[in-house]
């Protein structure tokens, strides 16, 4: 390497990353210079590798690792400090770098040594987790095209380059289409109903546009399709135009113009179905199949079917409340009810039937005081104890936290980042976990995982800390689940550790297993503390958040089927060029499974980036088979009595040393049962979800 590429950061390919000093200038000249290294290092071992774990797994290993490292920097970049230079360096390298990823992924002479490795002597000396590596590394390759030749390779090949430029681009597109819009207020008409949270983000925001003199009381105020503020906007404002206009621009982003979707989708939809028949299957949700726990594509449209009917009666209850509730109120909609009504009323009924509502709740939940609460809760069951270690770590942006985690001994066992609040000028919306660096052992000893944890509530505004809604909470719970997964693995083979080689559709059940925690009385009051006067959270409160936990249950599960339905269909059935159109694919399920349905021009699945710009193409059904196996795994915490500290510690540590720490060395279904000892019922989500008696 030149003294110049030693100097680059993103050339160092092991330890924490150096935000501080990364420029996007690095990235061109970084990656290219690590693509010719790496494929040196490929076309070595490929020349001299042995069947056997140290001439295999591990040279195989550090190539793979040194280019996540350099790359997952650059990936993590892209949805926390996106800009359009960042953007042009990105779509500069993507190729070679799909290049040299298929050409690793197609090794023959790799390939042949993993199966020689599985067939030698040494096979039954491997303990669970080398074995797992192997199958799965054997299973990648195979559907990495490395039984291709010729034509048929190189179809392969072009295609998946076109797919990483395809999703790219519809990840990008939805990134712009939410940041172009924006609905400017200026009278207090307007704002009628906006709660004081909203006006001043609001102000904040319009300020951040260039409108010096913003302010809560006076405006102007600026509402985006950024969720912090579109969300408590369509449960707050009186004016029901303006709802209708903000609805209609969230469900219609990219679709339209330079930014629009849909020949994208199109195009990846036909694409990925090309790729599956290249590779012996069906349809892409059979491929996708062969990598999750999900045992067909039946089983998937049973549970969803199981959940439609469970569900739908409800919903159409709950819509019928909502109409009736509007009648009483006089409301001149009330007859019309329709999507832009329906946050609003469902947000007036919490209120009345619960006296509860997200702005009475947020000074509750500042988030710092709802840190404390979490890691004291992780210290409760699982015996870990996390600190601040700010400093500790480069950052890339002011707002992002470093933490450490101990074990019961005070020893460091992980780090994590967390970035918590929205930046809709440079970073992507929703929220989600990432790793940093992977739990291994190097040379003999234990390197640390690090995570990364990323949310997008409502930043500090105005002198107060970040003040949560519930659903932030819950959110922030959820990620820190992925968290504990890839921290607490005690798995020291990297391609196993924490959510490595852990199927898609398993991989949420630690995330939605936390959430369940928030409507734990202790827990909860724990956490919830008002901003001003530290006063606790008043009990009556909790007793409405644990009774408002399945209002709205039955559309919302429904919400869920219709996607996971969606995803299911547009991957198995439906074929790019027939006579049906992707959206008349996605209006035809909205029908059987929405109660109020669609408009005509609503593109909702062009800016779904979850199918076709994330990991969950064909697995979208991934969090309703995951909740199965999370509700029932807390049920496990409620038969040995949540009050009980012994019995809880107890189940904690068997968790822990299951779910959390086995990672991807076993099987999912396996570790289930080695935590619950049979394997999971329905019972427990339907409960859960207040669609079955408790």
């Amino acid at each position: 390497m030149t003294a110049t590429t030693v100097q680059n950061p993103l050339l160092i390919g092991a330890g924490l990353p150096p935000f501080d000093s990364i420029e996007t200038a690095h990235i061109v000249p970084g990656i290219a210079a690590l693509i010719d290294d790496l494929t040196a290092a490929l076309e070595a071992l490929e020349t001299h590798v042995v069947p056997t774990w140290d001439g295999l797994v591990e040279p195989l290993t550090g190539i793979e690792e040194r280019l996540g490292w350099s790359w997952g920097i650059v990936g993590h970049l892209m949805g926390v400090k996106n800009s359009p230079e960042l953007r042009a360096a990105y779509e500069e390298v993507q190729p070679a770098l799909v290049q040299f990823a298929t050409r690793l992924g197609q090794s023959k002479p790799i390939y042949e040594a993993f199966k020689q490795l599985r067939a030698s002597d040494q096979w039954a000396s491997f303990d669970p987790a080398q074995q797992r590596i192997v199958e799965s590394s054997i299973r990648e390759a195979e559907l990495s095209g490395v039984g291709l030749e010729g034509a048929e390779k190189e179809r392969f090949n072009e295609i998946q380059q076109a797919l990483a430029e395809l999703t790219t681009k519809f990840a990008n597109n939805v990134l712009d289409a939410t940041k172009a819009f924006s609905l400017t207020l200026t009278t207090p008409e307007e704002i009628d109903g906006l709660p004081p949270s909203l006006l001043a983000l609001a102000a904040q925001l319009a300020r951040d546009a260039g409108e010096e003199g913003a302010t809560p009381a006076a405006g102007p105020w600026r509402i985006t399709l950024d969720y912090p503020s579109f969300g408590p906007f369509m449960q707050h404002s009186r004016r029901r135009d303006l709802r209708e206009q903000l609805y209609r621009a969230f469900v219609t982003r990219a679709s339209e113009g330079d930014l629009d979707n849909s020949p994208n989708i199109e195009k990846i939809l036909e694409l990925r179905h090309e790729m599956a028949n290249l590779l012996g299957y069906a349809t892409y949700a059979e491929l996708s199949l062969a990598r999750k726990m999900a045992p067909s594509v039946e089983a998937i449209e049973k549970l969803m079917d199981e959940l439609r009917v469970a569900s739908y009666d409800t919903a159409v209850k709950e819509l019928d409340e909502l109409k009736a509730f509007a009648q009483a109120k006089g409301a001149a909609e009330a007859d019309s009810l329709t999507h832009w009504d329906t946050a609003f009323w469902a947000e007036r009924i919490r209120e009345e039937k619960y006296g509860l509502n997200d702005e009475e709740l947020r000074p509750y939940f500042p988030l710092p005081q709802v840190l404390d609460g979490l890691f004291a809760l992780a210290h409760r069951i699982f015996d870990v104890t996390i600190a601040p270690a700010d400093g500790e770590a480069p950052i890339w942006h002011p707002d992002v936290r470093y933490f450490q985690v101990l074990n019961g001994s005070g020893d460091p066992i992980a780090h994590f980042y967390l970035d918590p609040y929205s930046r809709p000028a440079e970073k992507r919306g929703g929220a989600w976990m990432d790793d940093c660096i992977n739990r291994g052992k190097i040379n003999g000893q234990v390197r640390l995982p690090v995570a990364y944890l990323v949310c997008n509530q409502a930043p500090p505004v105005d002198g107060k800390p970040s003040l949560m809604t519930f659903r932030d909470v819950e959110t922030l719970f959820h990620e820190f689940g992925h968290g504990l997964q890839h921290m607490l693995t005690k798995v020291d083979y990297t391609g196993a550790a924490g959510i490595s080689n852990v199927e898609w559709d398993a991989v949420e059940l630690p995330s939605q297993f936390m959430e369940n925690w928030c409507y734990h009385r202790d827990t909860l009051l724990t956490l919830a503390r008002h901003v001003d006067t530290g006063e606790l959270l008043p009990e009556e409160l909790y007793q409405k958040i644990v009774a408002a936990r399945t209002f709205m249950t039955g559309s919302a599960i429904l919400r869920q089927v219709r996607f996971g339905w969606t995803d299911i269909e547009l991957h198995h059935r439906y074929r790019p060029g027939s006579d049906d159109t992707v959206r008349q694919v996605s209006q035809r399920i909205a029908e059987q499974s929405s109660i109020l349905k669609p408009l005509p021009e609503d593109a909702f699945l062009c800016a779904f980036t979850h199918i076709f710009a994330g990991g969950y193409a064909a697995g979208y059904y991934s969090y309703f088979w995951a909740e199965v196996l999370s509700a029932d795994a807390f049920a496990a915490f409620e038969e040995a009595g949540l009050n009980d500290e012994a019995a809880i510690a107890e189940t904690g540590r068997r968790f822990r040393d299951t779910v959390l720490a086995l990672g991807g060395s076993r099987h999912p279904m396996e570790v289930f049962k080695a935590f619950r000892g049979r394997e999971p019922s329905t019972q427990a989500l339907l409960r859960h979800r207040g669609l079955a008696a408790a």
